[in-house]
């Protein structure tokens, strides 16, 4: 049985009006499309964020550490010109001076006939494992059992 139209209501509702007590599909269906273009404008905003980041790992520069500070600085500060430092230094190829002086410093002291200096640890190498004891030793004894 059909409700009945109330007597101010026109008589040619448009198809995007929902009788009482049904579901709005027009509602849902704006709501599934708004929270969609929030997440999609927000991980294509991030996207272009940790580009600079990006490229400097993909070509192992030497200064991914400073694009990655960087680019974080950006996105808290909100202060685009990081940003854009970032994408230049990602950019740009800093010219490594360090190892063609240790090749000349090796070579010289290969001509001076002094022994080659083992390279210094560097401070972010774990220190090396040690085998672990023997539970059947006493500082390096083994028991008489």
């Amino acid at each position: 049985m059909a409700t009945a139209l109330h007597p101010a209501a026109t008589h040619h509702l448009p198809p995007f009006v929902t009788a009482p007590g049904e579901t709005d599909t027009l509602f849902f269906i704006a709501c599934a499309l708004i929270v969609g273009a929030v997440l999609g404008v927000g991980l294509l905003f991030l996207h272009l964020h940790t580009l600079p980041e990006r490229m400097a790992h993909k070509a192992h520069k030497l200064q991914f550490e400073i694009v990655a500070v960087l680019g974080l600085l950006a996105l808290f500060t909100h202060m685009h010109i990081f940003w854009v430092i970032g994408l230049i230094l990602a950019l740009i190829e800093i010219p490594d001076f360090w190892n063609p002086l240790r090749r000349m410093a090796g070579a010289l002291e290969k001509i001076a006939g002094m022994p080659p200096e083992e390279p210094a640890e560097r401070p972010m190498d774990p220190p090396p494992l040690e085998p672990a004891a023997d539970p059947d030793t006493v500082k390096g004894e083994p028991s008489h059992a």
